[in-house]
């Protein structure tokens, strides 16, 4: 399921908003994360950094953020959070599953017995990762211990403010559908869907200690702490990837909303934070398409 399972490993946590997964452990007492808008004669869209994931008494909204989302008379995310996530289990069986070809079979014996005691660390059998590819097995044992530990993705920004945009009438759009974003991952090449699991198994046995980092950084707004913890590495130890999930999302975003800019009324954008740092953002991309956007909060 997409707001739960269905997230990147911790390394790409960033790098996709719908699929990402950030945790909060240690929040600033006010929290003030990062808010653009670009804007023409008629038209204001705003830019806000998510996280997807977080402990229900995370207090992250700033008066610049609940004024600007009040303002809006819509709200775009990457995704629309599905109504009944049962409604993605054939996206799932149909991207993430291979009954053709054991997961083990595709995995050196170490990683195999790493993915193993993970799996089972998890209370996940490990016949339960089996028909899983690499890419969906990475994604499981990422957000699992999120979960465990109190992490909820009914807390996370998205869910949140897509419940008050339909409790206020707002219309609620999005910029990829669910079957693109899964689709991301599909596309992977046998050696870099191994890779990010190897990456995933990492990252888990270190510990929260690098999401909490990202989530401070979030919550104060610091990109300079995104770019270190997140871009700079992903694009230096994964650069095909970045390419994929960064560069090339937010190319096609920025001619969306170049092509949303033309039209008229105050808009609320919602993507991860990921998206809106580092040299190749959303905000960069928009102004190579001559639109400046200007940080608000």
């Amino acid at each position: 399921m997409i707001p739960s399972m269905l997230r990147p490993a911790r390394r790409f946590a960033l790098g996709l908003v719908a699929l990402a997964s950030l945790a909060a452990a240690s929040v600033p007492a006010v929290a003030e994360p990062m808010l653009w808008a670009i804007k023409d004669k008629d038209s204001t869209i705003y830019l806000f950094g998510t996280v997807h994931v977080l402990k229900p008494e995370v207090q992250w909204r700033s008066a610049a953020i609940n004024k600007a989302f009040a303002e809006s008379g819509d709200l775009v995310m990457e995704i629309q959070q599905p109504e009944n996530p049962a409604d993605l289990q054939p996206l799932i069986l149909k991207y993430g599953v291979d009954q053709a070809a054991p997961l083990s079979s595709k995995l050196d014996a170490e990683t195999n017995t790493r993915l193993i005691a993970a799996a089972q660390s998890l209370g996940i059998p490990p016949q339960g990762v089996e028909p899983m590819r690499p890419w969906l097995a990475a994604i499981t044992v990422s957000m699992a211990p999120l979960i465990k530990a109190g992490y909820d993705p009914k807390s996370g920004v998205e869910a949140v403010m897509s419940a008050e945009a339909k409790t206020a009438g707002k219309t609620v759009g999005a910029l990829e559908t669910a079957e693109q974003q899964l689709g991301f991952f599909a596309g992977l090449s046998p050696v870099q869907e191994v890779a990010m699991l190897k990456a995933t198994l990492d990252e888990v046995d270190a510990g929260p200690k690098r999401i909490d980092a990202m989530v401070d950084g979030w919550a104060k707004g610091d990109t300079k702490v995104l770019d270190s913890l997140f871009i700079d590495e992903m694009k230096g130890d994964y650069p095909a990837l970045y390419q994929l999930l960064i560069v090339s999302r937010n190319q096609d975003w920025a001619r969306q909303l170049k092509t949303k800019l033309a039209g008229s009324g105050v808009s609320f954008v919602a993507v991860g934070a990921g998206h809106l740092t580092g040299p190749d953002s959303v905000q960069a991309e928009l102004a190579k398409l001559g639109v400046k956007a200007v940080r608000v909060n």
